[in-house]
């Protein structure tokens, strides 16, 4: 590696009056896009370049006017143009992008060091981390405090309807998706970290990620780095034992800071009643009692918030202009999205791919269509979910589901030192319990297997943080009616 050019986050601070022109290299993922996005609202003349470019986020960027690039026309010479260019965390070390990018004589450095130095650094940073929920809370908290009439700004890892992943927002207010993936291959961090966070919101706490963490230590690692910069609120969900250790590591300080929740605290959230309709549930907090109703349904988005709303009472906001801001809220495409009928069955769509998820996912549709067979669809797609580490995990979680049809992964697990998900002995167990169960590797034999558990009385939950064997690439969305 050639490192000369790179930029930690106190080298761009300094550095960021001389910052004009900015490339986002590998611009169409998710988080970078967004970023991008981010800068060229903040003022900087930005541009980007990716190899391929995909809806929604290829669309999102062309309407925002940022010039976009294919790779295989980018060469040094181009670059040198820019004074910035942000490298995307999907780049691999001592491949030809690499060493373009370090030869190319241009100051580099990673997304979340250029948001967190460049636009971060000057607002009220809410940091929403976990391995779960995080992009449901992001969302969920960005439109709580625009009903509360607090003009938040945002970035959201995940796209939603009519409105783009990132603002800046007027406010006082910046939400962020906190993920604790690697930042880039020079900047092995969390992207957390340099996120210049002001509060925290910790919605879970376990082990995943296992092609980058060997273990939840390691990823507890990256928070012990980052909670003595957190100078004001730590808001975590008591439910999981590793948040509970760091709560112990770090709380005797200043305990005023620290806020705890979960269904196992006396906080709550409590359900008090459940419909397809919405949830009512109870929250005890400094000595009050406070019931609320919202439209979201299913313990883990309930859970979620709960923890937007302790923040906002903490921020001064009462019970009644909460209650008003949670009635109505909106979920993020692929968690719980419903995305059409096929010959009499709901098909939902989510990104659930950790047994935990998988199992909070299950009971929230059982809850909300309640008389219908639940038939789930599941693709170990991450390098984690392809792992046996979570094999006893995935069996259990899907215990509730009227049938279950895996599909088979396309590569093995990287995880090192680790074999595969057995898929076949969580199918033969879901037989062995009476329940239909099937293993396919291909589109046609995924949409034989569809064929047989559609109706009016079912369900069909698919389980992917993919496309599952093409599927949502294929006919079988034209064939889905409204």
């Amino acid at each position: 590696m050639n490192l000369a050019n790179k930029l930690d986050y106190s080298g761009l601070k300094k550095l960021q009056k001389d910052i004009k022109r900015v490339f986002f290299y590998r611009v169409c993922g998710t988080g970078m896009g967004a970023a991008a996005c981010l800068l060229k609202e903040k003022g900087f003349d930005v541009e980007g370049g990716d190899t391929n470019y995909y809806p929604p986020m290829s669309t999102y960027l062309e309407s925002t006017g940022i010039p976009l690039h294919k790779l295989d026309k980018v060469d040094q010479a181009f670059l040198s143009k820019f004074d910035l260019i942000v490298v995307g965390n999907v780049i691999p070390n001592g491949g030809p992008d690499a060493k373009i990018i370090e030869e190319s004589g241009v100051k580099f450095a990673s997304f979340p060091t250029s948001i967190g130095a460049l636009v971060l650094s000057e607002v009220n940073v809410i940091g929403i981390a976990g391995t779960h929920g995080k992009t449901t809370t992001t969302y969920l908290a960005t439109q709580v405090f625009e009903n509360l009439n607090a003009l938040p700004g945002y970035l959201i890892g995940g796209v939603m309807e009519n409105r783009p992943s990132s603002k800046l927002g007027s406010g006082k207010y910046f939400f962020i998706e906190s993920d604790e993936y690697d930042s880039a291959y020079f900047e092995k961090i969390s992207k957390f970290r340099s996120y210049s966070i002001d509060n925290l919101i910790l919605t879970s706490l376990e082990y995943d990620h296992a092609d980058i963490f060997a273990s939840v230590e390691a990823i507890k690692d990256q928070f012990r780095a980052a909670i003595p910069h957190i100078d004001k609120k730590f808001i975590f969900c008591s439910d999981y034992v590793a948040a509970n250790e760091l709560f112990a590591e770090f709380s005797d300080g200043d305990k005023n800071k620290w806020i705890k929740y979960g269904e196992k605290s006396d906080v709550g959230p409590k359900i008090l009643e459940s419909s397809p309709k919405g949830t009512s549930f109870q929250l005890n907090l400094n000595k009050e009692t406070y019931t609320f109703e919202t439209n979201l349904i299913g313990r883990h988005n309930v859970a979620n918030l709960a923890a937007v709303i302790i923040y906002a009472l903490s921020e001064g906001f009462t019970r009644d202009q909460i209650a008003a801001a949670i009635k109505d809220l909106q979920m993020v495409k692929r968690r719980q999205e419903v995305r059409g009928i096929y010959k009499g069955a709901l098909v939902i769509d989510d990104f659930a791919h950790h047994p935990r998820a998988v199992e909070l996912t299950l009971d929230g549709i059982i809850t909300k269509y309640p008389g219908k067979k639940i038939n789930v669809i599941m693709e170990p797609n991450s390098a984690t979910a392809r792992s046996a580490i979570f094999q006893k995990e995935f069996e259990e979680s899907l215990t509730r589901a009227a049938s279950v049809i895996f599909t088979k992964p396309t590569r093995p697990t990287s995880v090192k030192d680790v074999g595969d998900l057995d898929i076949y002995k969580i199918v033969e167990g879901v037989k062995k319990s009476g329940r239909p169960g099937s293993v396919v590797g291909t589109l046609p034999e995924l949409m034989t297997e569809i064929e047989k558990i559609t109706g009016p009385e079912s369900v069909v939950l698919i389980l992917s943080n993919g496309t599952c064997l093409g599927l949502w690439e294929s006919d079988f969305v034209k064939n889905l009616s409204k």
